[in-house]
């Protein structure tokens, strides 16, 4: 949760942003282009060139939307929302999931003490896979909620759906991811 402080600060730039400051909308994304990165990269599965492609869109259709911004969410909320579209957007052009690409940079993977590196490379590909398995709409349903720590209203908002289609989401998200770790052994 961002403090009152740095949302305070973003407003301020994103005041001087829409007056036309191009330097305070870059500070802007400077500030949230990480977290936007994590959402790209679990969404397109790790493609570094499709993960580029959409952040592009993103911060473009993000520029471009700068003086209709009507406030309702923090510019951050409303960062993702762009984001998760753009991503979506990507997904629909290549009109196929994305194929896995590099599960070693990962916030799931969660070795246990027992674990040795065997399994536990064995048990994040697992993982890689059944998430780039899921559709698009559960897959980012998941990764705001489990992966990036949002709550389910927030997670609502930067999906553009009720809270209770993110609820439903997760639950259908959670029993695929479930049913495949289980046939292969994982859990």
């Amino acid at each position: 949760m961002r403090s009152r402080a740095a949302r305070r600060s973003d407003d301020d730039l994103l005041d001087r942003a829409i007056a036309g400051d191009r330097d305070a909308f870059v500070a802007i994304l400077r500030r949230h282009d990480d977290r936007l990165r994590v959402l790209a990269a679990r969404l397109l599965h790790g493609d570094r060139h499709r993960l580029d492609d959409a952040l592009q869109e993103a911060y473009s259709r993000a520029f471009g939307a700068l003086r209709g911004f009507r406030r309702e969410a923090d510019v951050g909320t409303w960062l993702y929302r762009i984001t998760y579209n753009a991503c979506i957007d990507e997904l629909r052009r290549a009109g196929r999931r994305p194929e896995p690409v590099d599960t070693s940079d990962r916030a799931w993977d969660r070795p246990t003490a027992a674990s040795g590196p065997d399994a536990v490379v064995s048990a994040a590909d697992a993982v890689d896979r059944a998430l780039a398995a899921l559709p698009p709409e559960q897959r980012g349903a998941l990764v705001l909620v489990m992966g990036e720590g949002f709550d389910q209203p927030t997670a609502a908002q930067i999906l553009g759906v009720p809270v209770g289609t993110v609820a439903s989401r997760l639950a259908r998200a959670k029993l695929e991811l479930r049913a495949v770790l289980e046939e292969r052994h994982v859990v």
